[in-house]
Protein backbone atom coordinates (compact mmCIF):
# COMPACT_ATOMS: atom_id res chain seq x y z
CA UNK A 1 0.00 0.00 0.00
CA UNK A 2 1.10 3.60 -0.64
CA UNK A 3 -0.21 6.78 0.99
CA UNK A 4 -0.79 9.65 -1.47
CA UNK A 5 -2.52 12.87 -0.32
CA UNK A 6 -4.23 11.01 2.50
CA UNK A 7 -5.43 8.15 0.28
CA UNK A 8 -4.25 4.56 0.22
CA UNK A 9 -3.47 2.94 -3.12
CA UNK A 10 -2.68 -0.74 -3.67
CA UNK A 11 0.58 -1.25 -5.55
CA UNK A 12 0.59 -3.99 -8.19
CA UNK A 13 2.37 -7.17 -7.22
CA UNK A 14 5.13 -7.97 -9.69
CA UNK A 15 6.02 -11.66 -9.81
CA UNK A 16 9.71 -12.44 -9.43
CA UNK A 17 11.30 -13.83 -12.59
CA UNK A 18 11.50 -17.60 -12.84
CA UNK A 19 15.08 -18.82 -12.57
CA UNK A 20 16.03 -21.18 -15.41
CA UNK A 21 19.18 -23.26 -15.88
CA UNK A 22 20.09 -24.57 -19.33
CA UNK A 23 22.55 -27.49 -19.33
CA UNK A 24 24.52 -28.11 -22.53
CA UNK A 25 28.03 -28.77 -23.83
CA UNK A 26 27.58 -32.08 -25.65
CA UNK A 27 25.12 -32.83 -28.44
CA UNK A 28 25.09 -34.27 -31.94
CA UNK A 29 23.11 -31.15 -32.86
CA UNK A 30 24.32 -27.54 -32.77
CA UNK A 31 23.82 -27.07 -29.06
CA UNK A 32 25.20 -23.52 -29.14
CA UNK A 33 22.48 -22.46 -31.57
CA UNK A 34 19.89 -24.33 -29.53
CA UNK A 35 20.93 -22.71 -26.26
CA UNK A 36 20.97 -19.24 -27.83
CA UNK A 37 17.44 -19.81 -29.13
CA UNK A 38 16.11 -21.09 -25.80
CA UNK A 39 17.71 -18.26 -23.84
CA UNK A 40 16.48 -15.60 -26.24
CA UNK A 41 12.93 -16.96 -26.49
CA UNK A 42 12.62 -17.05 -22.70
CA UNK A 43 14.28 -13.75 -21.84
CA UNK A 44 12.27 -11.68 -24.29
CA UNK A 45 9.08 -12.58 -22.40
CA UNK A 46 10.34 -10.82 -19.26
CA UNK A 47 9.22 -13.83 -17.20
CA UNK A 48 12.59 -15.55 -16.78
CA UNK A 49 16.20 -15.11 -15.83
CA UNK A 50 18.36 -17.67 -17.61
CA UNK A 51 21.77 -19.10 -16.72
CA UNK A 52 23.74 -21.69 -18.66
CA UNK A 53 25.88 -24.52 -17.30
CA UNK A 54 28.11 -25.88 -20.07
CA UNK A 55 29.75 -29.19 -19.28
CA UNK A 56 33.56 -29.09 -19.46
CA UNK A 57 35.76 -31.64 -21.21
CA UNK A 58 36.15 -33.45 -17.88
CA UNK A 59 32.59 -34.21 -16.80
CA UNK A 60 33.78 -35.48 -13.42
CA UNK A 61 34.40 -31.89 -12.33
CA UNK A 62 30.99 -30.63 -13.48
CA UNK A 63 28.46 -29.83 -10.74
CA UNK A 64 25.52 -27.73 -11.98
CA UNK A 65 23.56 -26.22 -9.07
CA UNK A 66 20.05 -27.43 -9.88
CA UNK A 67 18.71 -26.38 -6.50
CA UNK A 68 19.25 -22.69 -7.27
CA UNK A 69 16.59 -22.81 -10.01
CA UNK A 70 12.91 -23.56 -10.58
CA UNK A 71 13.42 -25.43 -13.85
CA UNK A 72 16.23 -27.09 -15.80
CA UNK A 73 16.21 -27.08 -19.62
CA UNK A 74 18.18 -30.08 -20.86
CA UNK A 75 20.02 -29.41 -24.14
CA UNK A 76 22.53 -32.24 -23.63
CA UNK A 77 22.77 -35.41 -25.72
CA UNK A 78 25.64 -37.75 -25.01
CA UNK A 79 24.32 -40.50 -27.27
CA UNK A 80 21.62 -43.17 -27.20
CA UNK A 81 23.86 -46.26 -27.13
CA UNK A 82 25.23 -48.17 -24.15
CA UNK A 83 28.53 -46.40 -24.80
CA UNK A 84 26.82 -43.01 -24.63
CA UNK A 85 28.29 -40.32 -22.40
CA UNK A 86 26.89 -40.26 -18.86
CA UNK A 87 26.85 -37.49 -16.29
CA UNK A 88 28.69 -38.17 -13.01
CA UNK A 89 26.43 -40.28 -10.83
CA UNK A 90 26.19 -37.53 -8.23
CA UNK A 91 24.86 -35.10 -10.86
CA UNK A 92 22.29 -37.62 -12.06
CA UNK A 93 21.15 -38.21 -8.48
CA UNK A 94 20.88 -34.48 -7.86
CA UNK A 95 18.69 -33.96 -10.92
CA UNK A 96 16.38 -36.81 -9.93
CA UNK A 97 16.06 -35.39 -6.42
CA UNK A 98 15.45 -31.91 -7.86
CA UNK A 99 12.53 -33.09 -10.00
CA UNK A 100 11.07 -35.43 -7.40
CA UNK A 101 11.15 -32.56 -4.93
CA UNK A 102 9.06 -30.29 -7.16
CA UNK A 103 11.48 -28.87 -9.74
CA UNK A 104 10.80 -28.77 -13.46
CA UNK A 105 12.66 -30.43 -16.32
CA UNK A 106 12.30 -29.59 -20.03
CA UNK A 107 14.00 -31.88 -22.56
CA UNK A 108 14.82 -30.01 -25.76
CA UNK A 109 14.77 -31.97 -29.05
CA UNK A 110 17.69 -34.46 -29.08
CA UNK A 111 18.01 -34.40 -25.28
CA UNK A 112 15.56 -37.29 -25.15
CA UNK A 113 18.10 -39.37 -27.11
CA UNK A 114 20.57 -39.50 -24.24
CA UNK A 115 21.26 -41.71 -21.22
CA UNK A 116 20.12 -45.17 -22.33
CA UNK A 117 21.40 -46.75 -19.11
CA UNK A 118 19.97 -44.13 -16.72
CA UNK A 119 16.70 -45.74 -15.53
CA UNK A 120 15.31 -42.64 -13.82
CA UNK A 121 15.86 -40.52 -16.92
CA UNK A 122 14.01 -43.05 -19.05
CA UNK A 123 11.15 -42.99 -16.55
CA UNK A 124 11.05 -39.20 -16.27
CA UNK A 125 11.06 -38.62 -20.02
CA UNK A 126 8.67 -41.42 -20.98
CA UNK A 127 9.28 -41.50 -24.75
CA UNK A 128 12.84 -41.59 -26.01
CA UNK A 129 15.06 -42.40 -28.99
CA UNK A 130 15.21 -46.10 -28.16
CA UNK A 131 15.18 -49.38 -30.07
CA UNK A 132 11.61 -50.57 -30.52
CA UNK A 133 12.35 -53.55 -28.27
CA UNK A 134 12.99 -51.11 -25.40
CA UNK A 135 9.32 -50.46 -24.74
CA UNK A 136 6.00 -49.38 -26.23
CA UNK A 137 5.45 -46.35 -28.41
CA UNK A 138 2.55 -43.96 -28.96
CA UNK A 139 0.75 -42.70 -32.06
CA UNK A 140 -2.30 -40.48 -32.59
CA UNK A 141 -4.97 -42.10 -34.74
CA UNK A 142 -7.35 -40.45 -37.24
CA UNK A 143 -9.89 -39.94 -34.45
CA UNK A 144 -7.24 -38.00 -32.48
CA UNK A 145 -6.97 -40.78 -29.90
CA UNK A 146 -3.58 -41.71 -28.46
CA UNK A 147 -2.89 -45.35 -29.22
CA UNK A 148 -0.25 -47.53 -27.61
CA UNK A 149 2.10 -49.46 -29.92
CA UNK A 150 3.39 -52.64 -28.23
CA UNK A 151 7.11 -53.05 -27.67
CA UNK A 152 8.78 -54.61 -30.69
CA UNK A 153 6.24 -53.19 -33.15
CA UNK A 154 6.32 -50.08 -35.30
CA UNK A 155 9.36 -48.38 -36.84
CA UNK A 156 12.75 -47.90 -35.30
CA UNK A 157 13.48 -44.31 -34.20
CA UNK A 158 14.46 -42.06 -37.04
CA UNK A 159 13.65 -38.99 -39.11
CA UNK A 160 13.77 -37.71 -42.66
CA UNK A 161 15.45 -34.50 -43.85
CA UNK A 162 14.35 -31.10 -42.63
CA UNK A 163 11.08 -29.94 -44.15
CA UNK A 164 7.97 -27.88 -43.46
CA UNK A 165 5.05 -29.67 -41.82
CA UNK A 166 1.94 -29.04 -39.80
CA UNK A 167 1.88 -29.35 -36.01
CA UNK A 168 -1.55 -30.13 -34.53
CA UNK A 169 -2.51 -29.42 -30.93
CA UNK A 170 -4.14 -32.48 -29.38
CA UNK A 171 -4.93 -31.14 -25.90
CA UNK A 172 -6.08 -27.51 -26.08
CA UNK A 173 -7.04 -27.37 -22.39
CA UNK A 174 -3.58 -27.84 -20.93
CA UNK A 175 -2.00 -24.60 -19.64
CA UNK A 176 0.87 -24.88 -22.14
CA UNK A 177 -1.33 -25.14 -25.23
CA UNK A 178 -4.43 -23.25 -24.10
CA UNK A 179 -4.99 -20.32 -26.46
CA UNK A 180 -2.62 -21.56 -29.14
CA UNK A 181 -4.08 -22.14 -32.61
CA UNK A 182 -5.45 -25.59 -33.36
CA UNK A 183 -2.46 -26.11 -35.66
CA UNK A 184 0.41 -24.22 -37.24
CA UNK A 185 2.80 -24.63 -40.13
CA UNK A 186 6.22 -25.47 -38.75
CA UNK A 187 9.21 -24.57 -40.92
CA UNK A 188 12.47 -26.38 -41.62
CA UNK A 189 12.15 -28.99 -38.88
CA UNK A 190 13.30 -32.57 -38.49
CA UNK A 191 10.23 -34.73 -37.80
CA UNK A 192 11.27 -37.53 -35.46
CA UNK A 193 9.33 -40.80 -35.47
CA UNK A 194 9.37 -44.12 -33.64
CA UNK A 195 10.04 -43.03 -30.05
CA UNK A 196 9.79 -45.75 -27.40
CA UNK A 197 9.94 -46.04 -23.64
CA UNK A 198 7.70 -46.51 -20.64
CA UNK A 199 5.26 -44.35 -22.67
CA UNK A 200 3.34 -43.19 -19.59
CA UNK A 201 3.01 -39.63 -20.88
CA UNK A 202 0.36 -37.11 -21.88
CA UNK A 203 0.59 -36.01 -25.51
CA UNK A 204 0.01 -32.32 -26.28
CA UNK A 205 0.94 -31.99 -29.97
CA UNK A 206 1.52 -34.29 -32.92
CA UNK A 207 2.50 -34.20 -36.60
CA UNK A 208 1.98 -36.46 -39.61
CA UNK A 209 5.24 -38.15 -40.59
CA UNK A 210 5.64 -38.90 -44.28
CA UNK A 211 8.37 -41.38 -43.28
CA UNK A 212 6.46 -43.47 -40.73
CA UNK A 213 3.02 -42.73 -42.24
CA UNK A 214 1.70 -42.06 -38.74
CA UNK A 215 0.80 -39.14 -36.50
CA UNK A 216 3.84 -38.86 -34.25
CA UNK A 217 3.86 -37.16 -30.83
CA UNK A 218 5.86 -33.93 -30.85
CA UNK A 219 5.29 -32.63 -27.30
CA UNK A 220 4.36 -34.45 -24.13
CA UNK A 221 4.50 -34.15 -20.36
CA UNK A 222 4.35 -36.25 -17.25
CA UNK A 223 4.52 -35.83 -13.48
CA UNK A 224 7.48 -37.25 -11.61
CA UNK A 225 7.29 -37.15 -7.85
CA UNK A 226 6.21 -33.59 -7.08
CA UNK A 227 7.85 -32.26 -10.23
CA UNK A 228 6.87 -31.84 -13.87
CA UNK A 229 8.74 -33.04 -16.97
CA UNK A 230 8.09 -31.67 -20.47
CA UNK A 231 9.67 -32.95 -23.68
CA UNK A 232 9.55 -31.39 -27.13
CA UNK A 233 10.86 -33.08 -30.26
CA UNK A 234 10.88 -29.72 -32.04
CA UNK A 235 14.03 -27.61 -32.10
CA UNK A 236 16.35 -29.34 -34.58
CA UNK A 237 19.64 -27.62 -35.53
CA UNK A 238 22.64 -28.84 -37.53
CA UNK A 239 25.86 -26.84 -37.61
CA UNK A 240 26.26 -24.42 -40.51
CA UNK A 241 22.56 -24.55 -41.37
CA UNK A 242 19.84 -21.95 -41.05
CA UNK A 243 17.17 -22.65 -38.42
CA UNK A 244 13.84 -21.35 -39.75
CA UNK A 245 12.06 -23.47 -37.13
CA UNK A 246 13.42 -21.14 -34.45
CA UNK A 247 11.60 -18.24 -36.11
CA UNK A 248 8.14 -19.81 -35.86
CA UNK A 249 6.16 -17.68 -33.34
CA UNK A 250 4.00 -20.58 -32.16
CA UNK A 251 7.10 -22.62 -31.32
CA UNK A 252 8.61 -19.75 -29.36
CA UNK A 253 5.36 -19.37 -27.43
CA UNK A 254 5.05 -23.11 -26.86
CA UNK A 255 8.58 -23.31 -25.46
CA UNK A 256 8.16 -20.35 -23.11
CA UNK A 257 4.88 -21.74 -21.80
CA UNK A 258 6.40 -25.21 -21.38
CA UNK A 259 9.25 -23.85 -19.28
CA UNK A 260 6.91 -21.77 -17.12
CA UNK A 261 4.57 -24.70 -16.58
CA UNK A 262 7.43 -27.07 -15.72
CA UNK A 263 8.67 -24.53 -13.19
CA UNK A 264 5.37 -23.58 -11.54
CA UNK A 265 2.54 -25.82 -12.76
CA UNK A 266 0.83 -22.73 -14.18
CA UNK A 267 1.12 -20.44 -17.20
CA UNK A 268 0.44 -16.71 -16.91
Amino acid sequence: MRLVAGLLFALPIVAAPIRVLIVDGVNNHDWRAGTAFIKGALEKTGRFTVDVSTSPGDLETWRPKFGDYRVVVNNFNGGHLKTGLRWPRVVEEQLVAFVRGGGGLVNFHAANNAFLLWPEFNEMTGLLWRDKSFGPGLVVDVARQVMRVPAGEGPQPGHGPRHDFRVDVLDRKHPVTRGLPAYWEHRGEQLTHGQHGPAEVNVLTYAWSKDSQRNEPMDWWRSYGRGRVYTTMLGHSWKNEANPNYEVPEFQTLLARAVEWAATGKVK
